[in-house]
């Protein structure tokens, strides 16, 4: 385009030095043409300006960029920032976006929120990966103990027990007792026995401790099963209705609180609890780095299951969509007003470490083709100008 203003420029004059002097018609061309040259020299001095010194010459206002690019790169700056960078601009933007619609919708997808866990997988377990043991023992010493040891245990442990046993949700691991229980017992009746018989009157015949022996294993075997297979059963009953007094306790009663507090310092004050816990972190996390590194564990496929409904859920649950999108709002928002008068100086930090002829060739590069229409209008517009004035002075 630089070449197409040129050539108009060389046009007009062209056209000027052919019809100087001439009258009729030619004085219409004649006029057009010299306000053509006007304007196109005038608009290429405004553009060149811009980037550099005119034909060299030290003009005062040019090379403008070049010498006050460290004052355009500020001015930009608070432009930005006053004027994109605001809590009303990002909320509305954010609004219009429909941000969390669009990701419950793509989460939706099977095959999309497989690919973001197989995608966050490796990171997840490099983050779980670097987490050392010494941390994790500092951590449990210096503050998650002793923190623990301060706060008072009983009410909370109340109340969820009390909550667990109104739910049921004990009643699974009651199965899973009682079930073990019984099974130990039929696989271990010698051990039983030789329990039993320590138990048994010196001055009982041994004859008549073993037919006493075998009866009291197999009713415990029947026993055991029976609390086993009825759920009804009156021991569980019995159990269920401990369970709840002990938890009203827990959070009411003075004495069962003190009791509660004391055993929990007493576990949390022996030496092993840290250790214990240490150890028991290095298990979960050498599972976990091992079920996120198998990518057709079942982990994974719980994690994408997961993904997708809660992505069904942003679709179809407009009141938690919008909570969604709240708090997206806020969050960005929070660091938009925050951290944007920060984020915009890299505007101004990236142009200062350019020199001034760096920074007017990368912006004539990328607005330099605009500026060259700029020439252009100027001679079209100069010439119909010149024309016009032209005209009316005829007239006149």
């Amino acid at each position: 385009m630089r070449a197409v203003a040129l050539s108009l420029l060389l046009l007009a004059a062209v056209i000027f030095v052919l019809t100087h002097g001439r009258g009729g018609v030619w004085g219409y061309v004649n006029a057009a043409s010299e306000a053509a040259m006007v304007g196109a020299v005038a608009d290429w001095f405004a553009v060149t300006a811009l980037f550099r010194r005119p034909l060299g010459l030290p003009i005062p206002h040019t090379a403008i960029i070049p010498e006050r690019k460290q004052t355009i790169a500020r001015s930009l700056e608070d432009f930005v920032t006053d004027n994109f960078l605001t809590a009303d601009n990002v909320r509305t933007r954010l609004q219009s976006a429909e941000v969390m619609l669009r990701v419950g919708r793509w989460l939706q997808e099977p095959a999309n929120a497989r690919r973001a866990v197989a995608e966050a997988s490796p990171a997840l377990a490099r983050g779980v990966s670097s987490v050392k043991d010494s941390e994790v023992a500092e951590l449990l010493d210096r503050i998650l103990l002793p923190r623990l040891g301060r706060e008072p245990i009983a009410p909370l442990a109340g109340s969820l027990l009390e909550g667990v046993v109104r739910d049921g949700s004990h009643r699974g691991l009651v199965d899973l007792g009682v079930t073990q229980l019984h099974d130990w017992v039929i696989a271990n009746e010698e051990t039983v026995s030789q329990i039993l018989a320590t138990r048994a009157p010196w001055w009982s015949p041994k004859s008549l401790d073993d037919i006493v022996i075998r009866r009291v294993h197999a009713e415990m075997v029947t026993w055991l099963a029976d609390v086993r297979d009825n759920p009804d059963h009156r021991v569980r009953e019995a159990l269920d209705e401990f369970l709840r007094e002990l938890a009203g306790r827990l959070q009411t009663d003075p004495d069962t609180q003190a009791k509660a507090e004391a055993l929990k310092l007493t576990v949390l004050e022996h030496p092993s609890v840290a250790g214990s816990l240490v150890s028991l972190w290095g298990s979960v996390r050498r599972a976990l780095v091992e079920a996120l590194g198998d990518e057709d564990g079942e982990l994974r496929a719980r994690m994408a299951r997961a993904l997708g409904d809660l992505g069904g859920r942003i679709v179809t649950d407009a009141s938690f969509r919008a909570s969604l999108d709240r708090r997206l709002a806020d969050a960005v928002v929070y660091m938009v007003t925050t951290y944007g008068r920060e984020l915009s100086t890299v505007i101004s930090q990236t142009i200062d470490r350019w020199d001034g002829r760096e920074a007017s060739q990368r912006i004539e590069l990328h607005v330099g083709r605009d500026l060259q229409f700029i020439r252009i209008n100027g001679t079209v517009v100069g010439g119909l100008v010149g024309l016009l004035i032209y005209t009316l002075a005829q007239l006149l």
